[in-house]
């Protein structure tokens, strides 16, 4: 769900459910920084995979492909904060998705 939102970014509240994850992807035209507030999160950023927990904070740069993943028992919550020039959903490129979305 999105918290705000005003020109240049974007902020929103995420949850993955245990076992869960979000399709590998990037943007053209954003890049995200992510803080894990609840749970534990497998971020993958290009190839490498980092375990990131509550009070943490990855950089997702610009065209770089990634991917969330809820590790553990408990809900993820993470807060995105999307800076860029267009911050539109249609800026998603997926590269693997489970849900099959294009």
């Amino acid at each position: 769900r999105t918290l705000a939102e005003a020109g240049e970014y974007k902020v929103k509240c995420i949850t993955v459910q245990p076992g869960q994850s979000l399709s590998l992807q990037y943007h053209h035209h954003r890049a995200e920084h992510w803080v894990v507030v609840r749970g534990q999160a497998l971020v993958q950023i290009g190839d490498i995979e980092y375990l990131t927990r509550a009070g943490e904070y990855k950089f997702i740069p610009l065209k770089e492909k990634h991917r969330l993943t809820c590790v553990g028992d408990e809900e993820l919550v993470l807060i995105e904060v999307q800076c860029g020039d267009y911050l539109g959903e249609d800026d998603i490129v997926r590269l693997s998705d489970i849900y099959e979305r294009v």
